[in-house]
């Protein structure tokens, strides 16, 4: 064992973690993304989480109770419902996350303490909004007399999942974390193999345009990924029992428009990537914020203002909104055109600057 000829070797490593800036960036990058994250934007405690309120009492004292579950943070009360028949329809389309009822009866209710005085119907497809609705459980109110009351007796509707299975908010979701880690993955090292082996520069001589290019390179990985999609949603429905409540097809088309999401940001990965190992850093780099703030790990309402914003750039979070509101509240397309229309636009803009630096770069 020579020190002299293992402290050559140390510094020809540093030199060369010197010269590799992308990897020098990663070294200090993921530390630094990880702190902010997990220091800033993860939070347990779930608060404004979106509802409505439908009053059917309205008297002096239903509207204070409304006012005092606005006060606790819990619940962000905003529309006013005219009626029952709007109830599944907020919660199907996404809407909301909850409803607070107050029967037409509260008064009585609450003077006897025979009935639960108030209703909270949840979205069940999420877990964290059961959660939520379960610290309101014991809200305390005032009574005629004038002094605070536990009424734990509150209940508590979770539509679209009554059992409270986990699978059944964990299953869909997974659909969408597989396809971020794998299709990021498969497209960024592929075509950075292909770089290294000089296949590429070949390709890009030829009469082949960009676009026909990436298009080429991205089919036949679409492919994949709904073979992919498949498995798990057979899985799901033969090993947990999951439904499909909504339109097979509406989900697919989803899954499609996700699936191409992740290949063009693959792609963008691979004219930034010169070797596969700073790929696998770089989609690991774009992996990990997509799965805390995208609502799959943590509540999505419980974030900061400013990790909700990055969140909203992230095609895993429209994707989950999708297939959550498709599979488990049977809602179509046409009523979460929001999410699609945010992947779209995605697609559309990561796959121009993709194909333009594509058209540039071959190194």
């Amino acid at each position: 064992m020579s020190l002299r000829r293992l402290a050559a070797i140390v510094v020809k490593e540093l030199r060369q973690l010197r010269r590799d800036r992308l990897t020098f960036a990663m070294i200090i990058g993921i530390p630094t993304m990880q702190l902010v994250l997990f220091g800033f934007a993860i939070n347990l405690d779930v608060r404004n989480l979106t509802a409505a309120v439908l009053d059917q009492a309205d008297t002096a004292r239903s509207r204070e109770l409304v006012a005092q579950m606005a006060a606790t943070g819990v619940l962000k009360l905003g529309r006013v419902l005219s009626g029952p028949q709007e109830v599944d329809e907020v919660l199907r389309t996404g809407e909301v996350s909850a409803v607070l009822v107050v029967p037409s009866d509260f008064d009585t209710r609450l003077e006897r303490h025979d009935r639960p005085p108030v209703q909270i119907v949840v979205d069940g497809s999420d877990q964290v909004i059961q959660a939520a609705a379960r610290q309101l459980a014991a809200f305390p109110v005032r009574d005629s007399r004038g002094w605070t009351q536990s009424i734990a007796g509150i209940e508590v509707v979770n539509l679209y999942n009554p059992e409270r299975r986990a699978p059944v908010n964990t299953v869909p979701g997974l659909v969408g974390v597989i396809l971020t880690m794998t299709m990021v993955l498969f497209t960024a090292i592929a075509l950075v193999r292909e770089r290294e082996r000089g296949n590429l520069e070949m390709l890009i001589a030829t009469p082949l345009s960009p676009w026909e290019l990436t298009l080429g390179k991205i089919l036949p990985f679409i492919a994949i990924g709904i073979i992919q999609t498949t498995l798990v949603l057979l899985l799901g429905e033969l090993l947990f029992d999951v439904p499909l409540r909504g339109s097979l097809v509406d989900l697919y088309l989803a899954a499609i428009v996700f699936i191409t999401a992740n290949l063009a940001l693959g792609i963008l990965i691979s004219t930034l990537a010169r070797t596969q190992f700073q790929a696998m850093q770089m989609s690991f780099f774009l992996f990990l914020p997509q799965i805390l703030l995208s609502g799959f790990m943590f509540p999505y309402a419980g974030m900061p203002v400013a990790a909700q914003y990055v969140a909203e750039i992230l095609p895993l979070t429209h994707f989950l909104r999708l297939v959550r509101g498709i599979m488990l509240r049977g809602a179509t397309l046409a009523e979460l055109w929001h999410s699609l229309a945010a992947l779209g636009a995605f697609v559309t803009v990561v796959l121009v600057i993709a194909v333009s630096r594509v058209s540039k770069r071959l190194d």
